[in-house]
């Protein structure tokens, strides 16, 4: 992903009127080759094998953060008693209590930061989120992320695989602020989950090649059954799913976001990332309609309405997003997930590990 911060950045003139100009002048990385890599393609002026380097440093303005999990506490909130401004990698920790303290030393802290989540970022995904205003009555909301990263089951382990530097939450840490994001700005806030989790493939081979077998022993998929207030009807809550799998047929990298309600509702998925679809009611017909948003983002770019979105233009409206805020330039626009939304996420996880344990409902 630091890569593809280094990308975006040279595409930074295909937006209109943005207040800043973003530049990769730093790298802290332990691999050499790693270092290397954005030394010849960045030029980058401090390489360093130690991430301290980079927070100390006055002539870095913000700092990208993309460690593993078991690393975001140490370094973030480091990072928040330097008072910086970064945006960090979902999940915020490794588990709850950490994200507890990192968000707590946030609080405490001037800098301005934000969570990594750039897929609601898709134009189609734009309009549905707006289009939750008028849907009356809900019925109820589904978030997914179906990811097919793991069907192989030769593929060697990776960090991800193992709980210590993953997380015991498993897939939910790695996709889960993806589906959290658009659910919680919308105030769509859980009070009870559910949730089924499946570890599917248990052991991998060790590297590539290699015959020896290690424990993968982080959960594949999980879907989680949520209780949520609806804030017009005070006596009733309605159902909510969070879906994060890593093992899913079909899919290679699909979104999903869904939201029914008595008088509309809205669908956008990646898999078909020109239209979004639109719930109506015409008198007596009940009509699913197709709309295409086009190429009109979050941020406005030079390329017109017409031309096609993909996933590179998501992250650069994310980085979008966050340095225009950041500015105080954002307006209404829609923002990065926040600190708080990436704790209300993990009290979702920990409740979803206790209801496995459990097979039972457990009230946030």
């Amino acid at each position: 992903m630091g890569r593809e911060l280094v990308a975006l950045s040279g595409r930074w003139m295909h937006l209109v009127d943005h207040p800043a100009q973003p530049r990769v002048t730093a790298i802290a990385d332990p691999n050499p080759a790693a270092r290397e890599w954005f030394e010849t393609n960045a030029g980058v002026t401090l390489s360093t094998p130690n991430w301290q380097d980079l927070i100390a440093s006055d002539d870095v303005d913000v700092l990208y953060i993309a460690v593993p999990h078991n690393l975001h506490e140490e370094i973030y909130i480091a990072a928040a008693h330097a008072g910086r401004d970064f945006l960090g990698e979902k999940p915020f920790g490794i588990d709850l209590a950490s994200a507890e303290r990192i968000v707590a030393a946030i609080d405490a802290s001037p800098g301005f930061v934000r969570v990594s989540s750039e897929l609601p970022f898709f134009p189609g995904a734009q309009r549905a989120f707006a289009a939750c205003g008028d849907l009356g009555e809900l019925i109820e909301v589904r978030a997914a992320f179906h990811h097919s990263s793991d069907m192989d089951r030769n593929k060697p382990i990776n960090w991800k695989r193992r709980a210590e530097i993953c997380g015991e939450i498993g897939v939910m840490g790695d996709l889960g602020m993806h589906v959290a994001h658009v659910p919680l700005r919308l105030g769509y806030v859980p009070t009870q989950v559910f949730a089924v989790l499946d570890s599917i493939v248990t052991e991998r081979p060790a590297s590539a090649g290699s015959s020896d077998m290690v424990p993968c022993d982080t959960w594949d998929n999980a879907m989680l059954l949520l209780r949520a207030q609806e804030t017009t009807h005070p006596d009733r809550m309605f159902p909510m799913v969070w879906e994060t799998r890593r093992i899913s047929p079909g899919n290679t990298n699909s979104w999903v976001f869904e939201a029914l309600g008595m008088d509309a509702g809205v669908r956008f998925t990646t898999r078909n990332p020109t239209v979004f679809h639109r719930f109506l009611r015409r008198g007596s017909e009940q009509v699913w309609e197709e709309v295409q948003p086009g190429n009109v983002s979050a941020w406005p770019m030079i390329s017109p309405a017409i031309f096609e979105f993909g996933f590179s233009d998501a992250l650069l409206q994310m980085w979008a997003s966050y340095l225009a805020e950041r500015a105080g330039a954002l307006g209404d626009r829609f923002g990065c997930a926040t600190p708080d939304e990436a704790l209300m996420s993990h009290r979702v996880f920990a409740a979803a590990l206790e209801s496995q344990k459990l097979s039972a409902a457990v009230s946030l």
